[in-house]
C-alpha cells in the first residue's frame, strides 16, 4: 500500500497538475493538504474518474483536507478532538477514515498550523493544536492497529532539515517549544517513516515561491508520516517526490510517499 501526502495549495487552481501527478504515481491513499474549498466544490468526479474513493473535509478559501483512496473509506473521522475545556475549532485540518483492504489501514491527513509569528495567539493556537493531536495519537495507540498520521506538520524537526536553518530560528516552525512538542509525539511510541526508510540530508519536501527557493533548493522538510508500531512492521520504503516542483503551476509542497507490505 502506497500512501501519499501532498499540501497541494488549492486543489481546483491546479488540478491539472495534481492529477498528473495521480496518474503517474498512482498512489493507493492520498492524503492531501490546503484544498482551500468547501467540500461541494472538491473535484471529486476527477478523481472518481481515476478510481479512487473520496473523503473531504473542506473549508472556503483556507485550510481544507481530503483523503482519497482506492479502495473504500470507512469510519470517517472529520475534526480533531477537542480537549477538556477547548472551544469549537472551525478549522478544517484534520480527517482520519479506515482504508479497507486485506490489511486494513487507519490514515489521517493533516494540516497543522502554521503558528505565525511566534509568540502570537496563532502560535498558542498551534501548541495547542499540537497537545489535541498528542492526546488523539495517545488513544489511537492503544487501539493497537496500523495507522499513519501523515500531512503538513509545518515543523522543522532539526536544523538538518532546513538548507538555511539559522533563517528560521524566529519562525514558528522551528521554535523550540514547536520541535520539543513534536519530539513528544514520537516519543508516544511513534516512527517517522522517512527517518526510518532514508534519513538522507537535504531531502527537503517545501521551497517558497519567493527569493528563487527553488532553483537555489532552499528547502525544508515540513511534511511527515508518523507510524504507529503496527505500521512501522510493515515499512518497506519512503520517497519524495521531488522533481515535481519543477511542474507548471507546482504547489509549494511535493508529495511523499510511504510504502507499507499491507
Amino acid at each position: 500500500m502506497r500512501i501519499a501526502t501532498w499540501n497541494v495549495n488549492s486543489i481546483n487552481a491546479r488540478l491539472e497538475t495534481i492529477l498528473r501527478w495521480f496518474e503517474e504515481a498512482r498512489p493507493d491513499v492520498a492524503c492531501l493538504q490546503e484544498i482551500k474549498c468547501v467540500d461541494e466544490k472538491f473535484p471529486t468526479e476527477a478523481f472518481e474518474r481515476l478510481g479512487y474513493n473520496v473523503a473531504v473535509h473542506g473549508q472556503k478559501t483556507y485550510n481544507g483536507v481530503a483523503l482519497l483512496a482506492k479502495t473504500p473509506l470507512e469510519d470517517v473521522r472529520r475534526g480533531l478532538p477537542l480537549g477538556p475545556g477547548d472551544d469549537a475549532d472551525d478549522h478544517a485540518r484534520y480527517i482520519e477514515a479506515v482504508v479497507s483492504g486485506p490489511q486494513p489501514v487507519r490514515v489521517a491527513s493533516i494540516y497543522l498550523p502554521n503558528g505565525n509569528p511566534a509568540g502570537t495567539e496563532k502560535y498558542a493556537y498551534k501548541l495547542a493544536w499540537m497537545a489535541r493531536l498528542d492526546a488523539h495519537a495517545r488513544e489511537l495507540l492503544g487501539w493497537e492497529e496500523p495507522f499513519v498520521l501523515a500531512g503538513d506538520y509545518n515543523v522543522i524537526p532539526e536544523p538538518r532539515d532546513a538548507a538555511f536553518p539559522n533563517n528560521w530560528q524566529d519562525d514558528a516552525l522551528f521554535q523550540p517549544a514547536t520541535r520539543q512538542a513534536f519530539r513528544a509525539l514520537k516519543n508516544l511510541g511513534l516512527t517517522e517513516a522517512f527517518l526510518q526508510a532514508d534519513g538522507a540530508e537535504g531531502a527537503f519536501t517545501f521551497w517558497d515561491y519567493q527569493a528563487g527557493a527553488w532553483q537555489r533548493n532552499n528547502g525544508i522538510r515540513i511534511d511527515h508520516a508518523l507510524l504507529s508500531p503496527q505500521a512501522a512492521d510493515l515499512l518497506t520504503g519512503v520517497a519524495i517526490h521531488k522533481h515535481v516542483r519543477a511542474w507548471d503551476k507546482p504547489s509549494d509542497h511535493v508529495p511523499l510517499v510511504v510504502e507499507l507490505d499491507a
